[in-house]
């Protein structure tokens, strides 16, 4: 990853807040030019320090379906197959490996409390799996996307 300046900081800081923001006014409130946010930008992006822009959905929207996380633990040389197995779960939104009680904490969304039971039947089933803790999300209190 290449180096990020305070400059390049505050314009994704921005574009974390609104990814929709206009060059001109994002060259507004960094009191730079619209040139140098457009070059930023374009070398941002062909560096993947910006791998995309995308939409977060409203709390309503979000909340249509149940979420939970999932701790995973995983026997011992399993965790690729594992991983392979998972990605292949639709309602799995996201799979991070991380240290402590864990192997994998998964993210989950399903559309009903059925669908997360059925879930979790076929994630406590994948070979290598060994134990699993789940927490369904209530509520969403902050949410400040992704941190630069």
């Amino acid at each position: 990853m290449s180096v990020l300046d305070e400059i390049d900081r505050q314009l994704i800081a921005a574009l974390q807040l609104n990814a929709r923001e206009s060059v001109a006014m994002l060259a507004r409130q960094l009191g730079i030019a619209r040139t140098t946010v457009t070059s930023r930008l374009a070398r941002l992006e062909k560096t993947q320090v910006i791998a995309g822009y995308g939409v977060r959905l409203g709390q309503r929207v979000a909340d249509g379906g149940l979420q939970a996380y999932v701790g995973i633990t995983v026997q011992p040389r399993s965790g690729k197959e594992v991983l392979r197995r998972l990605s292949t779960m639709a309602q799995v939104q996201q799979l991070c490996a991380v240290s402590g009680e864990f192997d994998y904490v998964a993210w989950l969304r399903t559309d009903s409390p059925e669908q997360l039971d059925q879930l979790l039947d076929q994630i406590g089933s994948v070979d290598g799996v060994e134990k699993t803790t789940t927490s369904i999300i209530l509520s969403n209190k902050l949410d400040r996307g992704q941190p630069i």
